[in-house]
């Protein structure tokens, strides 16, 4: 289910001849290698991000069993990276799910997906400087009050902003060195806490410690399932950024299940580690401890190692803002770049000297400032905005999937060096079923009995298409764009034929390259 050996594959378009049959030139540098995409996926995915942000929450709703949702929604989101690792090996071009379901099916249907995506990666965005906030604080001994948590989120927005902003390597750089700070913050740690620091057994992970109470335990572990839904996802910003990358029709598709691979036995070993390494772990789950991985690493660390790792937790959520903007910018500009939003011709300028799309970071930048103030303001909205982001961003994906699926039973074929095969309509069904499983937990309401707060998710979901649909209908920019669109078996049977005239003309074709 990957790219054949060079001696025995096909061979196929060049960078270059490749995007000319999907109606584009090359407008960027070509500078990100098969590690410095895996790099940027992973940093977004960030597990040492999704560990912390939820660890409490997870250990109080489902109890040490929780874990297990590490493995099931890390199975269901690889499911989903190989559809997108198909679709992205024909379509290895910036904005990753606009550009995707655009060709998959249509303007519209690719205009509210996109919709939804970039609000989901905006409020994301907003959510992990904000989370990162505190580690920030911490690390230079800031009290932690409403103003100071704003202008420290705003600062780690705005670094994040001006390293984007000097190109692409210097992003590539800062993405590899997060992704060092997260292995050694998720997997170093994790390791030395199963190792040194293990006070239970790992029996009591089967342990439910009697979360369910009097009800049936399967009810609480569905309700900790975020424990896993807001860890995979991140792996497709890999193909957000598809025109930077060298050779990306092979090395995206890698880059994406590398990130899922990584980023899962990371997350086990930090979140295990945590659990077993625990003081007091009834405290936890019985939720009077709601910040507990601080005690556990001042427990197991001490003071200086715990600074250290604040110090590495820091630059992992530097990074992970840094490839939230960077992804989020380049689905901008391609949604810019078709003429699909107000102000396209000013989004998709591109700097001459760097290569980035400045203007559509500034906005990427801008409107996470905004909500941050909204924060400031309520700090209540937090964990609303980033339980919208995680449904939106699921929404998102599952759009590619079924579209993915539509144009399978209309006899697309996908042409590019990375296919499943005959395999790919199994797994295409079965991602489309793990995706819908997964939105039906995420739209759980909660039990507060307060009809906005339990619905919260739903509601903002809701907003955000009635008002995207609206514009839609009204200004109607699908019909401002003249871009290719539901040309997926026609660009297939393309590829095929411009590779075997190139190979018939003796021309330079570009083997499959398992090189990173």
């Amino acid at each position: 289910m990957s790219a054949e050996p060079a001696a025995s594959a096909p061979t196929h378009l060049d960078d270059s001849a490749h995007l000319e049959v999907l109606g584009y030139q090359e407008n960027f540098n070509r500078s990100m290698s098969l590690w410095a995409n895996f790099a940027l996926g992973f940093t977004y995915l960030s597990p040492l991000v999704g560990v912390y942000s939820l660890f409490a929450t997870a250990l109080a709703v489902g109890g040490p069993p929780s874990i297990f949702w590490i493995f099931i929604v890390g199975g269901g989101q690889l499911l989903v990276s190989l559809v997108f690792g198909e679709v992205v090996s024909q379509y290895p071009i910036h904005g990753g799910i606009y550009p995707w379901t655009r060709r998959l099916w249509g303007r519209r249907y690719a205009w509210m997906a996109a919709w939804v995506y970039i609000w989901a990666m905006i409020v994301t965005i907003t959510a992990v400087a904000q989370y990162g906030s505190g580690f920030l604080g911490s690390l230079f001994s800031i009290p932690s009050t409403p103003l100071t948590t704003l202008l420290l989120t705003l600062a780690l927005l705005l670094v994040a902003l001006i390293l984007n902003f000097t190109g692409t390597k210097t992003m590539a750089r800062v993405a590899q060195i997060g992704l060092a700070a997260e292995l050694v913050g998720v997997i170093g740690v994790g390791l030395y806490l199963l190792l040194f620091q293990r006070k239970h057994p790992f029996s009591v992970f089967f342990d439910t410690m009697n979360v369910q109470g009097d009800g049936s335990y399967v009810t609480a572990f569905l309700g900790a399932a975020l424990a896993g839904l807001f860890l995979f996802y991140g792996f497709e910003a890999c193909g957000d950024v598809a025109e930077e990358v060298a050779r990306p029709a092979v090395r995206i598709p890698r880059a994406m299940m590398m990130t899922i691979f990584v980023g899962g036995v990371s997350a086990l070993f930090s979140f295990g580690g945590y659990v077993l390494a625990a003081p007091d772990l009834p405290a936890i789950v019985a939720g009077k401890d709601v910040d507990p991985i601080p005690h556990i690493l001042d427990s197991a660390l001490g003071p200086v190692g715990a600074k250290i790792f604040l110090v590495v937790a820091v630059t992992a959520f530097l990074s992970c803002v840094l490839s939230l903007q960077a992804a989020a910018s380049r689905l901008l500009y391609s949604f810019a770049r078709d003429g699909m939003v107000p102000g396209h011709s000013w989004l998709s300028r591109v700097t001459p000297r760097t290569k980035v799309p400045a203007n559509a970071l500034i906005v990427v930048c801008t409107v996470p400032v905004l909500l941050s103030l909204l924060v400031f303001i309520n700090e209540a909205i937090l964990n609303s905005i980033t339980a919208f982001a995680v449904l939106g961003i699921y929404v998102a994906f599952q759009m590619v999937v079924l579209a993915a699926l539509r144009q399978r039973v209309k006899g697309w074929k996908p042409a590019g060096p990375f296919s499943l095969g005959k395999a790919g309509v199994v797994v295409n069904v079965l991602a489309l079923a793990y995706g819908v499983f997964a939105m039906y937990l995420l739209v759980q309401p909660g039990s507060t009995g307060n009809v906005f707060t339990d619905w919260i998710v739903l509601i903002g979901l809701g907003t955000v298409l009635v008002v995207g649909s609206l514009y839609l209908f009204l200004a109607r920019p699908d019909r401002l764009s003249d871009a290719p669109a539901g040309d997926a078996i026609a660009v297939a049977a393309a590829i095929r034929t411009h590779t075997a005239r190139r190979a018939a003309a003796a021309e330079p074709v570009e083997p499959v390259d398992a090189a990173p």
